[in-house]
């Protein structure tokens, strides 16, 4: 999904480049100038649009991280018994 907001922004920067709408850049370093434009572009959409989907991967790895501490532990208390 990144991606495709980057490419997005590439497309967007790459027109307004090419129709004077944005300075473009110095000695043929258009297209540098266009994928640095686009990422600054993209960047603040990508943490906009995509906080839902952020918000549910955090929520799954603080699950899974949750569950390897109970196992953990699990298994020092089985260590524990095993040794006593």
């Amino acid at each position: 999904m990144r991606l495709s907001i980057f490419v997005g922004c590439f497309v967007v920067a790459a027109v307004a480049v090419h129709f004077g709408l944005v300075p473009s850049g110095a000695r043929g370093s258009n297209v540098v100038w266009v994928v640095l434009f686009a990422l600054v572009l993209s960047a603040p959409l990508s943490y906009v649009l995509l906080r839902k989907q952020r918000d549910e991967m955090s929520e799954q790895i603080v699950i899974k991280v949750e569950r390897a501490k109970e196992r953990l532990e699990e298994h020092r208390t089985r260590e524990d018994h095993v040794t006593l």
